[in-house]
């Protein structure tokens, strides 16, 4: 899926001249020799890393280039691939790899749809196909390619026709009508998908071809340094921001080659418009509303959202198909939109004590640290900052800041949130490659000094790591999550490659962008994230720990190592985190919890998945495996819907909860809202037949596991700090008593 959304683009203007890449890439080189944190040597080396991963980029499935195919490439271009960029001779690197790759998808494509039209599948063999190719060997020739593909096109007619089987099971079950009645013959929908697989490769341009040979070269010095086409930093800048200019709806590619609208922002251009409906279907897009239509069916999702987006209060046409066969033409002005869904989100969770008392929980979620770095706009730290400044207008009694999924963003926005939880002091340290220091330090006072769990996953990354390595090294927060962070410790800064190029050339503002790695953090107290990532002080299982997620896996990562502790750095008392007490209290919820019961045997179950790598062709014995996950999940539903039910109204009872979000920032009073509505405030949503089919109950008052046990970990938090304060007190009073 993907929002149709841009910043201010070429389309609508006069036609972009596409650049010269044999010269882009020679100032690229030059760029990451001088600038990249790891001077490596541009030799023969770099040229294998290069090669490598640009094989990973266009077939990193391992399915259309064999062995044959590699050796060839490899012996004409994998030792001197560094020596063309210099030369400004990249663009044959670039165009013959892609060539041959185009040539074996097409070849692997025509293959694969004659082999579907003439074979009558049985389904009854003992063969078996890899769930993943990408740690194995290419095939080693045509042959073995065919005989691989066979395997793929059975796979893929096997699981639709599972699908398909499964959901109508459901439906009948359920004593709903089949979602899937009068759906095209699977042969044909599989058809679509290769049309579909097709045209993506064909459609590929210079510049995308230009992309993946320069995007090679970038990560062969590091797996977060990067070369950015023009169309990817415009995407790029607009996700930072968390605007863009479209007209804000949710498309989705479907089988048959249309794109799918399946959500419509409210109050956008199209909602405004009020002509594109929920479950329209684009088939051709008019980008400069001059009565020139351009046939999208099976493009790229990426492409039609290109050619869709716009400059603001431009116009683009859509020919659309609705649902009842009509066909039409309708025309929307562009204009901005800001996708709320990915703000900073708060929240005020009430409980009520024994006692009769209040206890207040405030909750923060932040997908990411966003800002506009052009005009300063949307920072989330602002947010934040309005978030906390009103939960302690509303006395809170403690804070869970969750940074779950949160992949990093502005290293400022960091440095400055820090400081709203730790005060005044250093936040992070810098090295760049010569090894000077620089310390980045927060300068006001806290607004926020209250008892506090921070909930972080593999997936918490970069500025997340910051945030929560200065939290968890002042002793200031409860780390509470995955074992891990995702150990991404680098810093990268976009650099405009066409500074580098004459001011006259062709071109010019298409060379894109450069994001090397420019200097590595280190946490207050010394030590790097850098594929250690920040460990949990309580560690909670998750679905990740049975897949191979984090820096330390990926291509050419640079090392751990650590530095001296930061000047002015001074931790509080851990004693005062109480973390063996808080540890033994979440243990003994976690053993006791059916969900992260559930959660350790799917985590068995998908390594040992991983591990076997293997899925059988016999439809029998992928029936069964069916059946017993069938009924796995009814037996868990069953338990759960009833366990369920319970809480949900005992949260009822006990709970109240309320928003703190940007719309409420000025509100004299906080409404209270109830969590298990669903929320359509920004955006509409089509309704998913198939999956109104799944059961499985939502998490009460849409509190996950482990969401609920960060709360249950700060509330055992406020109430060990309480007792250690009337401790405190008790103790001072009976001193003061005893005689002298």
């Amino acid at each position: 899926m993907a929002l149709i959304t841009s910043a201010c683009s070429a389309l609508g203007q006069a036609p972009v001249e596409k650049a010269d890449f044999n010269q882009v890439g020679k100032e690229m080189s030059k760029m990451l020799m001088n600038r990249h944190y790891e001077r490596l040597p541009f030799d023969e080396k770099l040229s294998e890393r290069i090669f490598i991963l640009l094989v990973k980029e266009l077939d990193r499935g391992k399915v259309y280039f064999t062995q044959k195919d590699i050796d060839q490439l490899k012996a004409k271009y994998g030792k001197d691939i560094h020596k063309r960029l210099l030369l400004k001779q990249s663009n044959e690197v670039a165009q013959s790899v892609h060539d041959l790759y185009v040539k074996r998808v097409k070849e692997r494509i025509a293959f694969a749809k004659g082999y579907l039209k003439n074979t009558e599948f049985s389904f009854d063999s003992d063969r078996t196909i890899s769930r993943s190719r990408e740690d194995l060997p290419f095939v080693a020739d045509k042959e073995a390619s065919n005989a691989l593909w066979q395997k793929l096109v059975e796979e893929a007619v096997l699981a639709e026709t599972l699908r398909r089987e499964n959901i109508e099971r459901l439906a009948k079950e359920q004593g709903k009508e089949n979602p899937l009645k009068g759906d095209k013959p699977i042969k044909e929908i599989i058809k679509f998908r290769y049309e579909r697989m097709l045209n993506a490769v064909t459609d590929e341009d210079d510049e995308d071809k230009a992309n993946y040979l320069l995007s090679s070269v970038a990560k062969a010095y590091g797996p977060h340094t990067d070369y950015f086409s023009a169309r990817e930093y415009d995407r790029f800048k607009s996700s930072m921001d968390n605007s863009f200019v479209g007209i804000g709806a949710l498309l989705q590619a479907e089988d048959d080659g249309a794109t799918k609208i399946t959500g419509i922002v409210v109050g956008g251009p199209a909602s405004k418009k009020g002509e594109l409906v929920l479950n329209d279907r684009i088939v051709a897009v008019d980008h400069l509303n001059d009565g020139n239509m351009v046939d999208i069916m099976f493009m790229r999702i990426n492409k039609v959202v290109e050619l869709i987006r716009g400059p603001k209060g431009s116009t683009v046409g859509l020919k659309i198909q609705s649902e009842d066969g009509n066909t039409k033409i309708i025309t929307i002005k562009r204009g901005k939109i800001e996708t709320n869904d990915e703000f900073a989100k708060g929240e005020i969770i009430e409980s009520k004590n024994n006692d009769g008392s209040i206890r207040r929980l405030g909750i923060i979620k932040l997908p990411s640290f966003y800002v506009n770095f052009q005009t300063g706009e949307n920072r989330c730290s602002d947010d934040v900052k309005h978030i906390l400044e009103r939960m302690m207008e509303e006395k809170i009694d403690g804070l869970v800041l969750d940074l779950r999924g949160n992949g990093g963003g502005s290293l400022e926005e960091v440095r400055v949130m820090t400081g709203f939880f730790t005060g005044r002091g250093p936040v992070v340290q810098e090295k760049d490659h010569r090894g000077r220091i620089t310390l980045q330090n927060a300068f006001k006072k806290a607004i926020y000094n209250g008892p506090m769990v921070c909930l972080i996953d593999t997936s918490s990354a970069s500025a997340s790591e910051i945030l929560a390595g200065a939290l968890q090294d002042y002793n200031r927060a409860v780390i509470v999550g995955t074992k891990s962070t995702f150990g991404k410790g680098t810093v990268q800064q976009a650099m405009d490659i066409a500074r580098m190029l004459p001011f006259n050339a062709v071109g010019r503002d298409r060379a894109g962008y450069l994001k090397p790695t420019i200097r590595k953090f280190y946490r207050v107290a010394g030590s790097s994230t850098q594929n250690k990532g920040v460990e949990s002080d309580i560690v909670l299982p998750h679905l990740f720990d049975a897949i191979e997620i984090g820096e330390k896996f990926m291509d050419y990562a640079l090392p751990y190592d650590e530095i001296a502790k930061a000047n002015g750095y001074k931790a509080a008392n851990k004693e005062n985190l109480f973390i063996k007490r808080l540890t033994e209290r979440s243990q003994k919820r976690v053993k006791a919890s059916k969900d992260f019961e559930y959660l350790f045997d799917d985590i068995k179950r998908a390594k040992q998945r991983i591990a076997d790598n293997s899925l059988s062709l016999d439809k029998e014995e992928r029936q069964t495996e069916v059946k017993e996950s069938d009924v796995r999940t009814k037996k868990r539903n069953a338990e759960r819907i009833k366990r369920f039910t319970v809480i949900q109204e005992n949260d009822k009872k006990s709970l109240t909860f309320k928003r703190v979000n940007r719309d409420d920032f000025n509100k004299k009073q906080l409404e209270t809202y109830d969590p298990t509505v669903k929320d359509e405030s920004y955006m509409k949503l089509a309704e998913d037949k198939t999956k109104d089919l799944d059961i499985t109950p939502e998490w009460p008052s849409r509190i996950d596991p482990v969401k609920r046990e960060g709360m249950a970990i700060v509330n055992d938090l406020i109430d060990l700090t309480i007792e250690a304060k009337v401790a405190k007190v008790e103790a001072g009073k009976k001193e003061a008593s005893t005689p002298k």
